[in-house]
């Protein structure tokens, strides 16, 4: 069932900023001061009664009244929808320390509680409504998420019209009925509304795209001709339910007449750029004053993942997956105990297969064009861990070319071709799709478009095919890519002049990183907010020439991806001195400007090469001494949940050495 209002994975998004009021008079003069970063503060409930709607996100007028003093006396102005347009516009200067302040859902308690209160300091506020809500007569009951409430609960019409007459509330469209979760796969997860495509049940398949933009117009269009016909002004500003939404959903927002649309994204607001999603801090019941003002500091300093310690569980969906779905429900179920028990905060998800053990995709977990899909299970499995663990994070791990394509497709032709190698040279070993093929490149960005369309996530993880060998490509489509850039066709001819090699490898680092960027610009259309993180090659952490046997660059990757988690693996890379091998790879990566920020040590919990568990207490020595050495962020891969390894308690008591608190 989806959380009537927070799950881990969206605190409680009930509708986001509210719409200032469109008519509050400006000051005849604009201030002097000027500022390009606006804060937006989002509350739900503002009552006095013991019986809360919403608990942990209600607060008392009181709470509500020293929230408001605290920012006026700290030099903060409150200002409208129409300051903000006209700011965007350049036809205003907004004030120093700009603030705009919202309430989602319209409950009876805010003309009761907090509409006084704004009254007598002539604060502005944009109230977001639920049309659904508000339709039912006195003596009707309304569904409100899962519950039923008295209609009594919510703001009447002639209550909005007075307030917004007033000229201090803006009435902001929160969606007619998309507050609320719908069935989003075969195993009944209800999921927001607004950003899911429906799953039939009966006829076993899900929404189209056509059908998904239908039911999105449609509600927010009938929200703002149903208050519209009730004497309210056309909304101007659109609160997505749950905090939910894509650019899907912004765009048609915005030819509905509604170009603010507001999230529950983290970062700063700058009204210079795009109001079309702009980010709110979101007040919980038990706020105070200092939380606030630290909350406001964060936003402020753009404290994002990078300064908060991840501590991530790298998952094969694979020990998940079962033939019987009994079955497959009881190992879920295991894996969730386990999340619970370790204490990590972020999940690297695994959404594809392979099945045939090849090193390359061949099947997905996921409804798609292009492969075999062994179950409908990843949308199912990450919504579990978002709703009934500690995670906040959840990374959709995904190969960039390992894609083994049925024999049937013309693009399964399109391969990586290797020259032959001599045993002392790296071979990658596994097939991949060449990223200079047009039709191959084209397929694997409709293989990640459909899998963001399927499943609600907050980052890829692109695996650690990400790499090209210093014997490869040699297909077709890359000679003639070589050829355009200056480079000569024979690769003996490149590999045997040092000049031609750094450019030939500089060259295949940006087409694999610039690849990755643009898959990654097409999964923000359903994830906007979307972060990236990338599996790297410990060599190429400790030898910088390794750059040019694997394509890839430590100081690129820091640069264009939010997250490189370097495969620290001593017993992969068999190193006679595994703590001398971690202490070199921390001091490579301290050797950049927010390297440690940015570097995730994923660390190995079986050694591959005779198929033994690393002892959990030698995993947890070794995250203790890298934490001793300033790191930030620790994975390890891969969890078993069928055998138990590594050990929970063990693990959550190393993690918990290190605080989750944000990092300055």
């Amino acid at each position: 069932m989806l959380a009537r209002f927070a799950s881990p994975w969206f605190p409680l998004s009930l509708g986001l900023l509210c719409s200032l009021s469109a008519s509050f008079s400006m000051a005849a003069e604009p201030p002097k001061a000027d500022s390009s970063t606006l804060t937006i503060i989002g509350y739900h409930e503002i009552t006095d009664q013991k019986n809360a709607l919403i608990p942990d996100y209600a607060v008392t007028s009181q709470q509500f009244s020293q929230h408001l003093d605290w920012l006026q006396n700290n030099g903060f102005h409150f200002v409208n929808v129409n300051q903000l347009i006209q700011a965007h516009q350049g036809k205003y200067r907004l004030p120093s320390k700009p603030v705009l302040l919202t309430v989602d859902d319209g409950y009876q308690s805010f003309y009761t509680h907090a509409y006084p209160i704004l009254k007598a300091k002539h604060i502005p506020v944009v109230l977001a409504v639920v049309g659904s809500w508000l339709t039912p007569k006195a003596n009707q009951a309304v569904h409100f998420g899962d519950d039923v409430i008295s209609r009594d609960k919510i703001l009447t019409w002639s209550e909005l019209k007075e307030m917004q007459d007033s000229g201090l509330v803006e009435i902001g469209n929160h969606s007619f009925n998309l507050h609320r979760g719908i069935n989003a796969n075969p195993q009944g997860n209800s999921e927001p509304a607004a950003i899911t495509r429906e799953y039939d049940a009966k006829q076993q398949r899900y929404e189209n795209d056509q059908q998904y933009t239908t039911h999105i117009t449609q509600d927010l269009k009938h929200n703002n001709e149903l208050l519209q016909a009730h004497g309210l002004k056309a909304p101007r500003v659109m609160v997505w339910p749950y905090g939910r939404y894509n650019m899907q959903d912004v765009n048609i927002a915005k030819q509905l007449g509604m170009p603010i649309t507001i999230t529950l994204d983290d970062g700063p607001d700058h009204v210079h750029g795009s109001l079309q999603t702009l980010n709110r801090i979101l007040v919980e019941g038990n706020m105070s004053t200092a939380d606030l003002a630290q909350e406001i500091k964060n936003r402020e300093m753009n404290l994002g993942d990078n300064n908060r310690p991840q501590k991530i569980m790298h998952i094969d969906l694979d020990y998940v997956y079962d033939p019987n779905p009994k079955q497959q429900e009881r190992n879920l179920g295991i894996l969730l105990d386990r999340i619970r028990a370790m204490g990590i905060n972020t999940v690297y998800l695994q959404a594809f297969s392979d099945s045939d053990g090849d090193g390359s995709a061949n099947m997905v977990y996921f409804p798609n064009r292009h492969l075999p899909m062994r179950a409908d299970l990843f949308n199912h499995v990450a919504w579990q861990i978002q709703t009934r663990t500690q995670v906040s994070r959840i990374y959709a791990w995904m190969p960039l070319l390992a894609w083994e394509l049925p024999q049937t497709d013309p693009v399964s032709k399109d391969v990586v071709e290797t020259q032959q190698v001599s045993q002392d040279h790296l071979n990658m070993g596994y097939l991949r799709l060449s990223p200079y093929s047009p039709r191959a490149r084209q397929t694997i960005s409709e293989i990640y478009q459909d899998l963001a369309k399927s499943t609600p996530f907050n980052g890829i993880l692109f695996h650690d095919d990400t790499t090209l060998s210093d014997y490869e490509d040699a297909s077709p489509n890359a000679l003639t890519a070589y050829a355009a850039q200056g480079l000569p066709t024979d690769l003996a001819k490149i590999r045997a002049d040092d000049a031609l090699l750094q450019k030939w490898t500089a060259y295949k680092t940006k087409t694999i990183d610039d690849f990755a960027m643009q898959l990654t610009s097409q999964v923000r259309q359903y994830e906007p907010f979307l972060l990236t993180a990338r599996n790297l090659y410990a060599q190429v952490a400790l030898k910088p020439y390794a750059e040019n046997w694997y394509s890839q660059s430590l100081e690129e990757s820091l640069k264009r991806y939010d997250f490189t988690a370097i495969m620290a693996m001593p017993y992969m890379e068999q190193t006679p001195d595994a703590d001398q091998f971690y202490r070199d790879i921390v001091q490579r990566v301290k050797s950049f400007p927010n390297g440690m920020k940015k570097t995730v040590f994923e660390l190995q919990a079986t050694n591959w090469r005779n198929n033994q568990k690393i002892p959990s207490q030698e995993l947890a020595s070794t995250i203790q001494s890298l934490y001793s050495q300033g790191v930030m962020h620790v994975a390890y891969y891969p969890d078993d949940p069928i055998q138990g390894h590594p050990d929970p308690k063990v693990m959550h008591d190393v993690f918990a050495t290190k605080s989750s608190q944000l990092i300055p």
